[in-house]
């Protein structure tokens, strides 16, 4: 049995979880992928992405629905993800891989100990032309880092939203259209660069991403605050990061 055919049932889980919180998934759908023996940079990565785009542009779409995406900072964010992460997948290419899974798992731990810390950025009430500014360098540094890693970003742009004013729901929302962007943009650009896919295996995932995003978004939408999950989701992600650099540097 190929054990890899249980994921989709695993993400639509993640999916469900992540799409709360304005956020792909792709820093655990990758390592999973990555223990389940796919090679990290040629299956891992470019799969974690076109999953990472599914939850986050389902999740989006309700969120546009609903009224709650911040179209001021989202639209130069956006643009600014799907204009630098084809760079950084350019970059991913040609670096060895045990140097970029120690990246990855660093970008991931920052990530938990945001989400464990409680930490959030002295807000201010941002006018319209400081959340262009905010988007258009947000969405440069970021954008590098989505496609260098196969990350979406949403675990750094939620805080910058924070920074900006947005309430956590509104900055939930906003991320998930931010994040659909950088990960449409590395998606693509690693499929052209270089991916083995198993296309049966990447349409059930996608299939079961799907709808975890579907439902995450509109419990969230409707009921839930997403700061309750956080530190659950904060500990496990430092944990998979621990996994990772040990394995790497073992």
């Amino acid at each position: 049995m190929n054990w890899l055919y249980l994921t989709p049932l695993m993400f639509l889980v993640i999916a469900f979880i992540f799409s709360m919180l304005g956020m792909g998934g792709s820093q655990i759908y990758i390592p999973i992928l990555f223990w389940m023996g796919m090679d990290f940079k040629l299956e891992a990565i470019p799969l974690g992405m076109l999953l990472n785009l599914v939850n986050s542009t389902s999740a989006a779409v309700t969120y546009a629905r609903k009224k709650m995406i911040d179209w001021k900072v989202a639209f130069p964010f956006g643009i600014m993800m799907v204009t630098f992460a084809p760079i950084g997948a350019l970059v991913n290419v040609n670096l060895p891989e045990k140097p970029l899974i120690i990246v990855f798992a660093l970008f991931t731990a920052t990530a938990a100990i945001l989400m464990l810390s409680g930490w959030k950025p002295k807000s201010g009430d941002f006018n319209s032309k400081q959340k262009i500014i905010l988007g258009l360098v947000g969405g440069i540094l970021l954008g590098l880092f989505a496609g260098l890693l196969g990350r979406g970003g949403g675990s750094f742009v939620v805080p910058l939203l924070y920074f900006a004013g947005l309430a956590p729901k509104i900055a939930a929302a906003t991320s998930a259209f931010i994040v659909s962007c950088s990960g449409l943009s590395s998606f693509i650009s690693h499929i052209l660069i270089a991916a083995q896919p198993d296309w049966l295996l990447w349409l059930l995932c996608s299939i079961g991403v799907l709808i975890g995003s579907q439902l995450g978004s509109r419990v969230m939408a409707l009921k839930l605050d997403a700061k309750r999950i956080k530190p659950v989701f904060g500990g496990v992600l430092l944990f998979v990061s621990a996994i990772l650099i040990i394995q790497t540097l073992a």
